[in-house]
């Protein structure tokens, strides 16, 4: 990413993505092992799930920033972040696709819409672009799962992705109450 791609972003943009970025790889470890109690005995990967805690980080900090590359600028601090410090969750240099993806997808879906966050269904379909994503590269990454599986799984994804995206909707809502949010959008 060149300088003038990260010229459009202010100090306090790169704060919030930074901040997003951080809050996303701190709840991980966290929110994985709960899931695994419920998709353990299904064969689901915890991840699945859990992604849409985690990936909520990405569709809020994008409404907060409001700008597009924000998701991905997220996505890409979260990938450096995990293979950096070699926290949960780290599959080496694989990473940054698998981190980088997600934030990839729900920039270009926010293009596609042109709108974001600021609706119910905007911040939905971005938590189900985010998971969905992720969960796929992840697949391909690392568990080649059969179709059926694979299916079953990025279902459920999907399901904890909107769900992931409608919790960031209602924090951007709030936050947006405060004037907590780029001065720039």
């Amino acid at each position: 990413m060149g300088r003038r791609f990260l010229d459009k972003f202010t100090m306090f943009d790169l704060l919030i993505v930074t901040m997003m970025a951080v809050l996303g790889v701190a709840i991980k470890p966290v929110v994985v092992p709960l899931a695994h109690i419920i998709t353990g005995p299904l064969y689901v990967p915890g991840g699945v799930v859990a992604g849409g805690f985690y990936m909520l980080w990405i569709v809020l900090g994008r409404g907060l920033v409001g700008k597009t590359g924000a998701a991905t600028l997220i996505g890409l601090v979260q990938a450096l972040l995990v293979i950096v410090l070699g926290i949960f969750g780290t599959h080496g240099a694989a990473s940054i696709i698998t981190y980088l993806a997600p934030g990839v997808a729900v920039d270009l879906l926010y293009l596609l819409l042109r709108s974001g966050v600021d609706t119910p269904l905007g911040a939905f379909l971005g938590g189900v672009a985010a998971n969905v994503t992720g969960t796929f590269m992840v697949n391909l990454a690392f568990f080649r799962l059969p179709w059926l599986p694979l299916v079953l799984g990025l279902s459920a994804a999907a399901l904890s992705g909107g769900l992931g995206g409608l919790i960031a909707y209602s924090l951007n809502k709030q936050l947006k109450k405060y004037k907590l949010q780029s001065s720039a959008h």
